[in-house]
């Protein structure tokens, strides 16, 4: 969506820079992308893909797509970091609070992040797309975080 000058909305604005962001992934199933933001500044950006320092999916393969896990299932087997918890970590990393941000992730966060994001004290989350994860769903309602999905097609 865009004003009258042809500018994005500001939503617009956070999800282009979020889908730009999951380029950055390493993952070989799903490339997420997330920002976290306050007062219409971005406090930070995360990627999915493995630890700083060791090798990426894309280097040495991915153990989930060899074992046949379906998506979204046995999280702990993944080498590989969400994006939305990357981002959490790189605004703690570097000293930043974001207690009352929003976060604008690619996809609907699972339950780990979720549980995350609850106590990262973020208050609402903007996605573009996503598996439907019950647990997080239901974690996110009761503790009052409002989630809204963005239509993709408003994206410029």
């Amino acid at each position: 969506m865009s004003d009258k000058c042809g500018r994005p909305s500001w939503d617009t604005y956070f999800m282009d820079i979020t889908a730009l962001v999951a380029k950055r992934s390493t993952c070989l199933r799903r490339s997420v992308g997330a920002s976290i933001v306050k007062d219409k500044r971005i406090l930070s950006t995360g990627y999915n893909g493995a630890p700083s320092g060791l090798k990426h999916c894309l280097e040495i393969g991915c153990l989930r797509e060899k074992l046949n896990v379906a998506s979204g299932e046995r999280h702990e087997l993944c080498r590989g970091i969400h994006a939305e918890q990357n981002a959490i970590i790189q605004a703690a990393f570097h000293g930043v609070s974001i207690r009352g941000a929003s976060l604008y992730c690619t996809n609907l966060p699972c339950s780990i992040c979720a549980k995350m994001i609850i106590n990262a004290g973020i208050i609402k989350i903007y996605y573009l797309d996503g598996y439907e994860d019950g647990i997080s769903s239901g974690m996110l309602e009761e503790a009052g975080i409002e989630v809204i999905k963005i239509d993709g097609q408003d994206k410029v």
